[in-house]
């Protein structure tokens, strides 16, 4: 699965064959969750602090996730984003 991003021990990640809806995965040690774009987790967990890190990230590259979301539909590779600072 491609790393689009990755800061505080959190990895971003989106797949090529990714299903509706529009989501990425963010792995936090043993932790794993699917969040969607309203920040809302659609499958799994993370810990409180680093599900509100996951969900800044998502805020300030919103655009950016949408894109990459839509090249991975299309099969091809997608762009890194910025780390949460």
């Amino acid at each position: 699965m491609p790393e689009i991003s990755r800061f505080f021990g959190i990895v971003i990640y989106m797949n090529w064959r990714e299903h509706p809806p529009m989501h990425f995965h963010a792995v936090y040690g043993e932790h794993e969750a699917l969040m969607t774009m309203d920040g809302k987790v659609y499958a799994g967990s993370l810990p409180g602090r680093a599900l509100s890190m996951v969900r800044e990230w998502m805020a300030l590259h919103r655009n950016e996730i949408e894109a990459d979301w839509n090249l991975a539909q299309q099969k091809k590779p997608l762009n890194p984003i910025d780390p949460l600072e």
